[in-house]
């Protein structure tokens, strides 16, 4: 089966991807295109699965950098000689031809970013905690940095739970309300005193309040497609042991 790659318009003209489970090496709970080296998948099966990906963005195996995630607010910069160990850190940017950013999810939210005009791109892995710390803002100014201006930037969110799909619980709610009682609006009424949170409407609105000049969902959503997407709640639901960790990248 050959790999399945979602992208966006927004950021065409530079190669990335929004990679589904389909087209990997991977077997049993794992099927599929498991890029998650923190899975109990087999090593072997998860780096033919990156290799994959990296020849589809026509980099070495070596320069499809990760990062260590750890739901923070934490951006780095990849220079010339990328890394070997993985930063702790749930964002990247970098100016580097040939170099390509990744994040790995399974429900969170996969935000890809470029300035052209600039040449900077962006990774960002943002979980409820990471978009609510302010992953987004950090990675758009750590773009600036680097000589991206705002309003130059390009956004698209990859596959990730739609809000159908994304129950929780009140101190949750609160949690929210506490930072700013207008994030009331990313909640809707659920069974009970349950609440269906709007993930990816809520890291469209940090990308907009950040300033970035255009910003997209891709409407894709995890839990509901297990044929072509790996799901952290929906493995919690199914009661399965572990989960793969789907691959969203861009380069230069």
């Amino acid at each position: 089966m050959t790999l399945e790659i979602l992208t966006s318009d927004l950021l065409a003209g530079t190669r990335h991807g929004f990679f589904t489970r389909r087209g990997g090496a991977s077997s049993g709970i794992y099927a599929g295109l498991n890029c998650g080296p923190g899975s109990g998948d087999q090593a072997s099966a998860v780096a033919v699965n990156r290799a994959r990906v990296a020849e589809a963005l026509g980099v070495p195996p070596a320069r499809l950098l990760s990062l260590h995630q750890i739901h923070s607010a934490e951006v780095v910069v990849a220079g010339p000689e990328g890394w070997t160990e993985r930063p702790r850190a749930d964002a990247a940017v970098t100016t580097v031809p040939g170099i390509a950013l990744s994040v790995l999810t399974a429900d969170c939210a996969p935000v890809l970013l470029r300035a052209r005009e600039a040449g900077v791109i962006g990774a960002v892995h943002a979980g409820w905690r990471g978009a609510l710390d302010g992953v987004i803002e950090a990675t758009v100014a750590a773009m600036g940095r680097l000589g991206a201006e705002p309003a130059g930037i390009q956004a698209a969110i990859g596959p990730t739970i739609s809000q159908r799909a994304y129950e929780v619980g009140p101190e949750f709610v609160e949690r929210f309300l506490d930072e700013d009682r207008e994030f009331g609006r990313f909640f809707s009424g659920g069974p009970g005193d349950r609440a269906l949170f709007n993930l990816p409407g809520f890291v469209l609105a940090r990308l907009r309040e950040a300033g970035v000049g255009e910003a997209e969902w891709i409407g894709a959503c995890t839990h509901s497609d297990p044929e072509r997407f790996y799901s952290y709640r929906r493995t919690t639901q199914t009661g399965q042991s572990d989960y793969g960790r789907l691959i969203s990248a861009i380069t230069l």
